[in-house]
């Protein structure tokens, strides 16, 4: 790394803010500074970037098109500073930190509902869970740990299983008995609900359990496991879902089975650390805890 292309952070709060304000002495008075000291940092930003920021026109600064372009970035990186200091403050009240990367619907639907267990046996480790619907390289996102769906596979990473994932279809109620229909026939007329990361989804669970379905493709499509959930609560079709995620609705009586047989995916779930952290201490425990979580579950 260029310590000479490293902006200084006080330079990018006063371009940000005067870029805000349109206004060299309104972001002074903000920044408690003088508008002199504040061109002084906006012209110190401009030497270093080698571009005009700012074009001045009568009382008023507007942005230029350099300038345009690196707002967007200058306020991402602010924000992530101030995220970071944040971050280390408050692990610094605890004895060690974790930073966990999890599936979006995986970490609100069965992670975090257990989490208070961990948190009861280690009170004096700092967490902080974030989504990642992709896998991630470890050396660019400071992650400790990460929930990985898919083959074990991750550069830069140990990936340790956890649990296959088993599908179910469901429906509300009121949907299932408004058709009257039998299990087969219901699949073959009720609409189907899909993941658009998984369009053979359907397909594949209809072949393995030789049932038929005229189309397997057709139906509503979602991103995301939480929307077919809800859809299907919602009564616009029947859900393929996994089954650690329909726990509540089940239970509940919110959604139900349209058809007792359930097909284990062909990738599962796995606990990935970074290899330079197989030290760690907390993710060693962290790990020691997912695992027995996941071994009192009987989905799994």
């Amino acid at each position: 790394m260029r310590r000479s292309l490293v902006p200084d952070i006080v330079n990018l709060h006063a371009f940000e803010c005067a870029a805000r304000h349109q206004n060299f002495s309104r972001a002074a008075e903000e920044l408690n500074l003088t508008q002199s000291a504040v061109s002084r940092q906006i012209s110190e930003l401009e030497q270093q970037t080698g571009v005009k920021l700012f074009e001045r026109i009568r009382r008023r600064v507007i942005l230029s098109e350099a300038g345009r372009r690196l707002l967007p970035e200058v306020k991402e990186l602010l924000v992530r500073s101030e995220r970071l200091m944040i971050g280390a403050v408050a692990a610094g009240q605890m004895k060690s930190s974790l930073r966990i990367a999890t599936l979006p619907t995986f970490g609100a639907k069965w992670l975090v509902p257990r989490l208070g267990g961990f948190l009861a046996q280690y009170q004096d480790v700092a967490i902080t869970v974030e989504s990642r619907s992709k896998p991630f390289s470890f050396e660019e996102d400071n992650f400790d740990l990460a929930i990985h769906f898919g083959q074990p596979a991750w550069a830069g990473g140990v990936c340790t299983f956890l649990c296959h994932e088993k599908v179910l279809p469901v429906a509300c109620p009121r949907l299932v008995e408004g058709l009257k229909l039998e299990e087969y026939d219901l699949l073959s007329q009720a609409p189907l609900l899909h993941l658009t990361t998984r369009p053979k989804l359907w397909a594949e669970w209809c072949r393995v359990h030789d049932v038929p379905v005229e189309n397997a493709f057709a139906g509503l499509r979602f991103d995301q496991f939480s929307m077919i959930t809800a859809a299907a609560v919602a009564g616009l079709g029947v859900g393929l879902l996994p089954t650690y995620l329909i726990e509540d609705e089940v239970r509940t009586g919110a959604l139900a089975p349209v058809a007792n047989l359930t097909m284990s995916t062909e990738n599962a779930y796995y606990f990935v650390r970074p290899e330079e952290k197989r030290t760690s201490l907390a993710v060693g425990l962290f790990q020691q805890w997912l695992l027995s979580e996941v071994g009192d579950a009987n989905h799994v």
